[in-house]
């Protein structure tokens, strides 16, 4: 008899398979003298939609909401039904007497694996492979110690919980929304808060009015000196008036010092990464989008098994991996990291709570190296330095603190008091492996009014003399608090329990292409769209809070100490009030993206939309269908300027590229001018695929609710 092993991924089937000896390849599986391995493409199963159930939810409408089967159904995925039925037939073969989910260690890869079980009928015994790298002992490892599938019946259903509390609530409030203001409004039980958060933002920046303040500094010859308010202890002077005459009052002055201050300080090794904090810091580094550090540590982590399992939640390891870490230091230990990684190599490893801690590690430990070896430079750019970042925090785990002295002097001049601080370096530590020389704690948010304390200090004594040989007064003005970009929005997210280390970036994207929010440059700022939104949703479900007690019951659910049913109750319960809520709503929307410009059909004022080939204008009339290009459709045509993608644009003399920030023009050779506007168009939509990329990506959800309001149109 044999055992089947179901992956989440072809790429992963293709691994498993080889360490496990299935050398026979078919179309859809691996097969082997023991083992049958075969794979997912990502979830094959799905929750059915609402015309599932009914025709008539084919058809958009408010007086049919909300939606809430009884029962919710399941459904196989048409794009990817092939895959599922090559499953189903496997699943039926009698020399099969066991099954194997080898699907990602994580709440959705339970999910993906469960949902094809149920819709297959598995009756048979199954187990679970749970890995946190994908290396070939890891895996040899794991299907020695296979672990009972119904240990993980919980961490099942939370999942589902997880997915039917985002369609009751997300696509009933989206229909609702979309239905009684006529414009595609997605909203969610994540992305909602998520953009409540940045709209708030948007609006402390606009009500933040700037002032002026001063700072008195005093030049003393050897360092300088800053005044603080002797009953706040505040820098800051807001009265031009008195920065004016203590300026004039310590001018030229002599004083001395009060008071020498001297400590040793230390900065504690940084703790290792979980996914948000990689994010967050691959951000602040390299300007990376939460998305594309997800997707190149995916690579890490499966294509090239350099690092261990990427969406987790914990920043520490298990007392279990402790033998395990020498061995992951030597396999890194190549090219620019090996002189870094000798000192560990030499001596025994120092294991200390901020490396290992069972407690703090659930389903999976920290993002560390797994000590495969590779020439680095079979790596991408972007690999290369994902995996130094890791690397490097890895060998920082094992290096002692960051040791500095920290001298602080009190000065008195003129009977005011001023103070000045500074810091040398006693000990490196875990700085070394930077090669940094600042004081940053890497665990700690940096703030506006951490002290200068860069400044050298000369050997001082009390009573010293000192002189003001020049006082300056520095003209500064309050900032109003800062646009989001991705880090901090990751740090906010992650505070207020919104989203899991494994959705956040695919939340981000999803604002972005629904069109609530727009990257400018390294800042996620609101659109127009996503102001009125958020104005037209439910209070509550702007809430950051109503997410969190969701997302911790999920957590609850996964552990064994929360209900299912109770919690599908309450979700179902706030859908109907959430429709409720939108039904009644005397509010209006007014499009943020209308144009001078008018329709030609029927004289109403054009929209400008975003689409998946470039802008867009279409009529904002509901009854009215117009649409054209707003401009050049984009290419992967590359500039050979700047490189970044060229647009096709039609002039007289034929079909030409035309990069928008560098306006530089190429003329596309070899086209058709015959055949009129039906071949004109044909030919461009070639020239287009020619110069696209090839992967599918589906439609998005924008698209969805924009040919759902046009059907609704036709009929």
């Amino acid at each position: 008899m044999k055992i089947l092993v179901l992956t989440e991924k072809p790429s992963v089937a293709k691994e498993i398979a080889r360490v496990l000896g299935c050398n026979q390849k078919q179309k859809h599986h691996y097969e082997g003298a023991k083992y049958v391995v075969t794979w997912a493409l990502g979830h094959l199963v799905t929750l059915a939609e609402p015309d599932d159930y009914d025709p008539k939810y084919k058809t958009w409408n408010l007086e049919d909401l909300p939606i809430i089967p009884e029962r919710m159904k399941l459904k196989v995925m048409k794009e990817t039904s092939q895959q599922y039925r090559a499953i189903e037939q496997l699943s039926r073969r009698g020399d099969l007497a066991e099954l194997v989910i080898a699907t990602d260690a994580g709440r959705e890869g339970e999910l993906v694996a469960r949902w094809i079980m149920e819709l297959i009928r598995w009756k048979k015994p199954f187990k679970r492979l749970w890995i946190s790298s994908q290396t070939d002992q890891a895996i040899r490892e794991g299907f020695a110690q296979l672990k009972p599938g119904t240990d993980y019946n919980r961490l099942y259903q939370a999942a589902v919980c997880r997915s039917e509390a985002d369609w009751l609530i997300g696509l009933n409030v989206t229909r609702a929304l979309t239905s009684k203001f006529g414009a595609s409004l997605s909203a969610g039980r994540v992305q909602t808060p998520t953009l409540a958060m940045m709209i708030n933002r948007e609006a402390e920046i606009r009500d933040f009015r700037s002032v002026d303040y001063w700072l008195i500094e005093a030049d003393l010859g050897s360092f300088r000196a800053v005044w603080r308010d002797p009953k706040t202890g505040d820098t800051r002077i807001f009265d031009r008036e008195r920065a004016d005459a203590l300026k004039a009052k310590l001018q030229g002055q002599s004083g001395k010092i009060l008071q020498v201050q001297k400590t040793e300080k230390q900065i504690p090794h940084p703790l290792a990464y979980d996914l948000t904090e990689l994010q967050r810091d691959a951000n602040r580094k390299f300007g990376f989008s939460a998305k594309q550090t997800s997707n190149v540590l995916q690579r890490l982590y499966e294509q090239y098994k350099l690092v261990t399992y990427p969406r987790t939640d914990s920043r520490y390891l298990t007392s279990d991996m402790v033998p395990t870490l020498l061995g992951r230091l030597k396999g890194a230990a190549i090219g620019p990291y090996a002189a870094l990684a000798a000192p560990f190599i030499r001596k025994p490893l120092t294991i200390t709570k901020r490396i290992v801690d069972d407690t703090k590690v659930s389903d999976h430990h920290a993002i560390i190296p797994t000590g495969e070896a590779i020439s680095l430079a079979t790596l991408s750019a972007d690999e290369r330095r994902l995996y130094d970042l890791i690397l490097r925090r890895f060998l920082a785990l094992f290096s002692g603190p960051c040791r500095y002295d920290e001298t602080k002097l009190t000065v008195e001049i003129a009977g005011e008091k001023l103070y000045a601080s500074g810091k040398v370096v006693k000990q490196a530590g875990w700085k070394d492996v930077y090669g940094a020389t600042d004081f940053t704690d890497p665990d700690r948010e940096e703030t506006e009014s951490d002290d200068d304390s860069a400044q050298l200090l000369p050997q001082a004594a009390e009573k010293d003399a000192v002189t003001a040989r020049n006082a300056r007064q520095l003209s500064r003005q309050t900032k109003p608090p800062a646009r989001y970009n991705e880090a901090s929005l990751l740090s906010q997210m992650e505070k207020w329990g919104l989203g899991t280390p494994a959705t956040r970036a695919d939340i981000i994207e999803k604002l972005v292409s629904s069109d609530t929010i727009e990257r400018q440059g390294s800042l996620l700022v609101p659109t127009g769209k996503g102001t009125q939104l958020i104005e037209l949703a439910s209070e509550e479900l702007r809430s950051p809070e109503l997410t969190a007690r969701w997302e911790l019951e999920l957590e609850r659910i996964s552990k064994g100490k929360g209900s299912m049913e109770q919690f599908l109750s309450g979700i179902r319960k706030k859908a109907a009030e959430l429709v409720d809520e939108v039904k009644k709503s005397s509010a209006a929307y007014k499009p943020h993206n209308l144009t001078g410009s008018k329709c030609p059909d029927c004289g109403e004022f054009l929209q400008e939309v975003k689409g998946k080939r470039g802008r867009y204008l279409v009529c904002s009339s509901r009854e009215c269908s117009y649409k054209r290009e707003a401009d050049g459709q984009l290419t992967n045509h590359r500039c050979p300027q700047c490189h970044k993608k060229m647009e096709i644009h039609t002039g007289k003399s034929g079909k030409y590229f035309q990069c928008r920030p560098c306006n530089v023009v190429e003329k596309i050779d070899n086209e058709s001018t015959g055949g009129g506007r039906r071949a004109s168009a044909k030919a461009n939509r070639q020239l287009i695929e020619k110069f696209s990329d090839q992967t599918q990506l589906g439609s998005s959800l924008a698209d969805k609710l924009m040919a759902a309001l046009q059907q609704k149109k036709d009929e």
